[in-house]
């Protein structure tokens, strides 16, 4: 199987943004490794379109929920070959109001979008810091920045995944490995329309008719994603593979994509402040590399 470019492992291959970007690596030459779950059942056909792409295509199971499948899962692609690039791209999203989910609800969440982004750090940074090389790019969202009413358990798992991005970029940046943070706008991925509604229906009685606001934000949501105009998914792609295209210790902490909702200004603002903690710290001496 010819290989001129990176290895790649891209998460939450069978839809959206995970299922173009493994299109597109694939297209410039990468080796690219997509995951995703029920890969031999319900998915069963994505995977098979996806390898058909191309003989640089290999789809894997993997519940980037469970430990035993990433352990698998990253062993079976280690097993080929170092990782140059992962892309963490798997996500859930559950929109309504934010004291109905139950706390289940919110660990589901949690579990997939930071939780298992982590998983998946771990089973390749030792990797990357060996080679002295490697990216990684997390996807989080223009809601892990702010946070709008009704996302809340969802905003939450964002906020984490930047959280434990910003500090990671620090602390890996002396082994020449990147960390880079992509923040979508809403898209029409099908992302929302997935999602699950609150289970905690006395809560949601009480909070009579603005319970209903959320369906309907949901609604005029999917118009707007599906009109003529709308975002294109396309162009998170797009950032992904300029992320992978700029040199090491180049490549900006975050990058907003599509509808800004002022996140682009916040990060403008506040990227500053937040390397200057460093030197506050008594870091800056410690911690080289870190170029934001």
């Amino acid at each position: 199987m010819a290989n001129t470019g990176k290895t790649v492992v891209i998460t939450g291959a069978s839809s959206g943004f995970g299922e173009s970007a493994v299109r597109a690596f694939a297209d410039r030459g990468d080796r690219v490794w997509g995951t995703m779950r029920d890969a031999k059942g319900r998915n069963a056909a994505k995977k098979a379109a996806l390898e058909a792409h191309s003989p640089l295509v290999s789809i894997i199971e993997m519940d980037v929920t469970n430990d035993a499948s990433v352990k698998v899962g990253f062993d079976t692609i280690i097993a080929e070959g170092s990782v140059d690039i992962l892309i963490n791209n798997a996500g859930v999203m559950y929109l309504g109001i934010s004291e109905a989910f139950s706390v289940a609800q919110a660990q589901e969440q949690m579990e997939t979008n930071y939780f298992g982004a982590i998983r998946a750090m771990q089973a390749v940074l030792p990797g990357m810091r060996a080679a002295g090389a490697g990216l990684i790019i997390n996807t989080s969202s223009l809601v892990g920045r702010i946070s709008p009413p009704f996302f809340g358990t969802y905003t939450a798992t964002k906020h984490a995944l930047e959280g434990y991005s910003q500090a990671l970029r620090y602390e890996v940046a002396a082994f020449g490995v990147d960390i880079a943070i992509v923040e979508p706008g809403p898209f029409g991925t099908g992302l929302l329309g997935a999602g699950k509604p609150p289970v905690r229906q006395d809560v949601l009685s009480a909070y009579g008719d603005l319970a209903g606001v959320p369906t309907a934000m949901g609604a005029h949501f999917a118009e707007l994603l599906t009109s003529e105009g709308a975002p294109d998914p396309q162009w998170v792609v797009d950032a992904y593979l300029k992320l992978a295209n700029l040199s090491a210790g180049k490549r900006p902490t975050r990058t907003v994509v599509g509808i800004t909702w002022g996140t682009d200004e916040i990060n403008r603002l506040t990227q500053p402040i937040q390397d200057a903690i460093l030197k506050e710290m008594r870091l800056d001496t410690v911690l080289s590399g870190t170029d934001a």
